[in-house]
């Protein structure tokens, strides 16, 4: 297992974002491999087009990690490496939702502040 989820992260930001690289995107499938196009949270994920679905889809794909971490033995090799993944995974679901958050609150200071320039300057009347 690689880093499947913050590789369908980033595809989904690529395309929220507007960003148009195909070798980034390359590279991004790759790491996915054939959870690209298996259908999942994962591809879900990758395929998000705007910023709750992708938060939702991201928080899906968590759950799939856990239960592999769940069900990894604890004489596994890799038991350190999912873990490590486990904190990777829950930082970027804490920034992802701050930017959201951050987001959001700037769509609401817009509207407050063209409600301002309004009371200052009230719209004339045609």
């Amino acid at each position: 297992m690689a880093c499947n989820e913050i590789a369908a992260l980033r595809l989904a930001l690529m395309g929220v974002l507007g960003i148009h690289d195909e070798s980034e995107k390359a590279h991004e499938l790759a790491e996915l491999g054939e959870s690209a196009n298996k259908p999942g949270p994962l591809c879900s994920l990758s395929g998000a087009k705007d910023l709750a679905s992708m938060k939702k889809f991201y928080e899906s794909s968590l759950a799939g990690l856990q239960e592999k971490v769940a069900k990894t033995a604890p004489s596994d090799p890799k038991l350190p490496y999912y873990q490590s993944l486990m904190v990777l995974t829950k930082k970027v679901e804490f920034d992802l939702q701050n930017h959201i958050d951050s987001l959001t609150r700037f769509y609401k200071n817009l509207d407050e502040m063209h409600d301002l320039v309004h009371e200052i300057h009230p719209p004339v009347k045609a």
